[in-house]
């Protein structure tokens, strides 16, 4: 008798839904002037991360980005990193 090789099928793994930070908190409006709370959705380039990678919602990302542009006009944040 032969012996056939078994071939291993990868393992499909299942993200976990990523939740709106911002809907978590139940915020009405994202303050501009809570820099600390912007960082984390700018690179270090100075770019703005998308909704898929954040995982906040339409709303809060169209706030979140008036919230960066006007962070940025009042020298809070960088227009472009290092």
């Amino acid at each position: 008798m032969e012996e056939k090789a078994t071939v291993k099928k990868p393992v499909k793994r299942v993200q976990k839904k990523k939740v709106c930070a911002f809907c978590v908190e139940k915020a009405s409006f994202i303050d501009y002037k809570d820099v600390n709370k912007l960082k984390k959705f700018v690179t270090e380039k100075g770019k703005m991360l998308p909704r898929r990678m954040t995982g906040t919602c339409s709303e809060h990302q169209r706030h979140l980005a008036e919230a960066v542009k006007k962070a940025r006009v009042m020298a809070l944040l960088p227009f472009k990193g290092e």
